[in-house]
């Protein structure tokens, strides 16, 4: 089966299928959910072009560092913020749609946030 090409436009449009999540700009594409940020283009110098940055937290982030390090990556300006960043040259639509919804699940979770601020500050 041909894979699809994952572009901005999927991302959106997956994003938007997930409750309460609106597209938005942050000096680029955004996808926010009841306010917070979900995900958006990873614009800083140090990721690669056509990444993707996702809200994860840091266990989640080191299983899929570990698991699909050619479709995941960290760079260092990255490494201290609950985030993954994703290629999307190689992830597959189900894949991201999983990710995105597990996403919004540890973005709208004050408590889970918290606590991975507190686990990573230790």
């Amino acid at each position: 089966m041909p894979r699809t090409k994952i572009t901005f436009d999927v991302v959106r449009e997956i994003g938007l299928a997930l409750p309460d999540v609106e597209s938005s700009t942050r000096g680029a594409f955004a996808l926010k959910v009841r306010g917070n940020l979900l995900a958006c283009t990873a614009i800083h110098k140090s990721a690669q072009p056509d990444s993707l940055m996702v809200r994860v937290d840091f266990d989640q982030r080191a299983a899929l560092l570990a698991e699909a390090p050619e479709t995941y990556y960290v760079t260092d300006h990255y490494v201290n913020y609950p985030a993954v960043l994703v290629r999307l040259s190689q992830v597959q639509k189900d894949e991201l749609r999983d990710l995105l919804a597990s996403a919004s699940r540890f973005v709208t979770s004050k408590k889970k946030r918290k606590e991975t601020l507190k686990k990573r500050r230790t």
